[in-house]
């Protein structure tokens, strides 16, 4: 039988994992975006980002995104992009999230979009 003190610390594992997961990350649009190349900053406080995909509205197909910064993740089409968009990121330590609807199709450069739910 587990002792009450390993017991405690698993119980307290397990209730920082679920905070850590819990906190919703952020997607900035970068300059210089446009309807054929999209640059976003993601930002999951505690955590660095090291994998973004973006999936277009009414696609099933998930686009690697090029890491092109400090969490900042790029992606260029021949063809104009169609949003909302959705992304599936996962964090240096092996936390995963999907995130539907994210930022929409007629986005501004610079502004900052969280997700609805996580």
């Amino acid at each position: 039988m587990a002792s009450r003190k390993a017991l405690l610390a698993l119980a307290m594992a397990a209730a920082l994992f679920a905070v850590a997961c819990a906190v919703k990350p952020t997607f900035t649009v970068q300059p210089g975006s446009t309807t054929k190349k999209l640059g976003v900053k993601v930002n999951k406080p505690g955590h660095s980002v090291a994998e973004v995909e973006l999936r277009q509205h009414g696609s099933e197909t998930w686009l690697t995104m090029k890491k092109t910064g400090p969490d900042t993740f790029t992606v260029q089409s021949p063809t104009p992009l169609k949003g909302p968009y959705n992304f599936r990121i996962v964090t240096e330590k092996g936390l995963r999230g999907v995130f539907d609807d994210v930022v929409p199709e007629t986005f501004k450069c610079g502004t900052t979009y969280v997700p609805d739910e996580y």
